[in-house]
């Protein structure tokens, strides 16, 4: 009987884990796809920092789970000690990284507020500076979501240390609207809108914004991240008995 169960463990911790070599071999080629294509999807994504970022997040997971699906393939289906117990490993930092994530992102929640953010921008922002990395980011999520600030233009009013050209007034370009949100995309009216026209410039702050393009997806990845857990729970419980029922 007991050998039975051990069997049946072995086969379904198998087929589990070619299901998780199969999603990582999936994600490791698209992110590879994404990065070295020649047919031009590349420059798309080098213009767009959301996509660059996301394609090598995308290429790293990829060779995670492949890895991972690789060790408790063999190591159920070999019956390999060794690989069992890197498998747990594997499996237990990860989960020790996505707890501790989580009770970190649970603790430091309140500084996520439009007040934190507003205070840091009006302290570090530096306008078309990019080789300072606050401002060139900030420059990017403005252009990316197509809006303008914290909470609006008039964050950048109290900003009296930017070096102002004759032109521009408090607005940033990266404020300004246009045709396609890239740092490559044509500015609709730039000269209007640096000299404070409104239809020009986008109004609404990116704090609404992207918190509004990301709130269908909070409860989704909430589940998601638990039953991720609970998957990575149940798994090494299945290696640890498998290793443990091998002689």
């Amino acid at each position: 009987m007991e050998g039975d169960c051990l069997s049946c463990m072995k086969y379904l911790m198998f087929l589990f884990n070619f299901f998780i070599f199969l999603g990582g071999a999936c994600l490791l080629g698209l992110g590879i796809w994404v990065i070295v294509d020649p047919t031009g999807f590349r420059e798309i994504v080098a213009a767009n920092p959301l996509l660059f970022t996301g394609a090598y997040i995308m290429l790293a997971m990829g060779a995670m789970l492949f890895l991972l699906g690789f060790l408790g393939c063999c190591g159920a289906i070999r019956e390999n000690k060794c690989l069992l117990l890197f498998f747990f490993m594997f499996i237990l930092l990860i989960f020790l990284a996505e707890l501790s994530a989580a009770i970190l992102a649970f603790i430091f929640r309140e500084n996520l507020t439009r007040e934190f953010f507003t205070k840091e921008l009006k302290k570090h922002y530096q306008r078309n500076n990019d080789t300072d990395v606050f401002s060139s980011t900030w420059n990017s999520v403005m252009i990316t979501f197509a809006c303008c600030g914290v909470n609006g233009p008039e964050d950048f009013e109290d900003i009296h240390h930017l070096p102002y050209s004759s032109l521009e007034k408090s607005t940033p370009e990266a404020c300004c609207q246009r045709e396609l949100q890239s740092r490559e995309g044509m500015f609709v009216n730039k000269e209007a809108c640096l000299e404070g026209i409104e239809r020009f410039q986008n109004r609404q702050g990116c704090y609404t914004v992207i918190l509004n393009s990301f709130e269908t997806y909070v409860y989704l990845a909430g589940a998601l991240a638990i039953g991720v857990l609970a998957i990575e729970l149940f798994a090494m419980i299945f290696a640890m008995c498998l290793f443990r029922g091998i002689q």
